[in-house]
């Protein structure tokens, strides 16, 4: 993600992903008040995994307050002591998590009638492909548009000329590749969550994944085919090596509701309870945002849709096209991909789907 504050920021591009994360609140309630009537712990341990940094970081732990304070009242049952584990990669803006929880403790306090129990906040640098927290510590477990991120480029995919992602174009051993990445990561991020979390405890994750089986299909694959035809134009004009654009894939895999079931069944440490796919407009402003220039510091036409989904997308893949290709031609790759991107909205429906799924830690 681009760190910081400034106009291609994470922080200042990422409506999206508070809409996704609004539109999926019936499953966490669901889950975190089954968990908390379950076990009425005297310390709530929650983990937010892949929590990035600006106006979301915060909000899916404010709803577990929230939800578990009111819970509390009805039950007049003592508040807990709350443990927040805030996690993503190490290079990841921490210091503005951290320099945002005392506003968050005090806006939280106050919307509470009667306040919170003790809330402890610790950012925890490292990937969630790999251990993170001591063995039996956590309750609650959420991640939101997150683990469609492979933890590398699928190896043996050299023949993906062209393409940067999975295409209708790409050779068949690209597609079983990209899946077996998939296996590979998402079965391991089960195996440390099922150590991490206590017996009984909950995991609500939220995918940036498709309908359909085919994992080349449109509604995965548009919004990157759509860069790749950008990043190919400037090659054709000799702007961007061929060799370049060759080496170039996106670590990325948009799973099916499932595939997302299967790995779990195969790893067998969760009971799946609820499944959920829903869409989200590509332009999460959705072309009536009073709020657009503001917030995401731009001076286009509030009518551009293809204007504020490139800067959404330029938030997430920026750093990748920087580390490939240097920053000399990084301006000119996003008004190109921006082109693309108006002319296909203006053509056809343009969605992205998520796939939520809550689960239960075994015995």
């Amino acid at each position: 993600m681009n760190g910081g504050s400034g106009k291609s920021s994470y922080a200042n591009n990422s409506l999206l992903q508070q809409k996704v994360i609004s539109l999926t609140k019936p499953v966490r309630e669901e889950a975190i008040a089954s968990m908390f009537l379950r076990t009425l712990p005297r310390r709530l341990a929650v983990a937010d995994l892949g929590c990035s940094s600006g106006p979301n970081t915060f909000l899916v732990v404010s709803e577990v307050i929230k939800l578990v304070e009111k819970l509390c009242k009805e039950l007049k049952h003592e508040s807990p002591e709350y443990l927040v584990f805030m996690n993503d990669l190490p290079g990841n803006d921490f210091n503005n998590i951290f320099k945002s929880i005392g506003c968050f403790k005090e806006k939280l306090s106050n919307e509470i009638e009667g306040g919170i129990g003790p809330c402890y906040i610790t950012g925890v640098p490292g990937s969630f492909y790999e251990r993170i927290f001591p063995i039996r510590t956590l309750h609650f477990v959420h991640s939101s548009y997150s683990l469609q991120w492979l933890s590398q480029v699928p190896e043996g995919i050299e023949n993906n000329k062209g393409n940067i992602y999975m295409a209708k174009t790409s050779p068949t051993n690209v597609m079983k590749a990209y899946y077996a990445q998939f296996e590979r990561d998402f079965s391991l991020f089960l195996k440390c969550r099922a150590e991490e979390l206590v017996e009984g405890g909950y995991m609500v994750l939220t995918f940036l994944g498709r309908r359909n089986d085919d994992p080349s299909g449109k509604e995965c694959c548009y919004i990157w085919e759509l860069l790749a035809s950008a990043l190919n134009d400037m090659v054709s004009e000799g702007m961007i090596k061929e060799e370049q654009m060759d080496t170039f894939n996106i670590p990325l895999y948009s799973p099916s509701a499932s595939e997302v079931k299967s790995e779990i069944l195969k790893e067998g440490s969760f009971s799946i309870n609820r499944v959920e796919v829903s869409e989200v407009h590509w332009n999460a402003y959705n072309i009536a945002s009073n709020s657009f220039d503001s917030e995401c510091g731009l001076h286009k036409s509030l009518s551009d849709g293809g204007y504020s989904v490139t800067c959404t997308m330029r938030a997430v893949a920026e750093p990748l096209l920087v580390s490939h290709f240097g920053e000399s031609f990084i301006d000119e790759i996003f008004d190109r991909y921006r082109k693309n991107i108006t002319e296909a909205m203006s053509k056809e429906k343009t969605e992205f789907v998520n796939v939520s799924i809550s689960m239960t830690r075994r015995a």
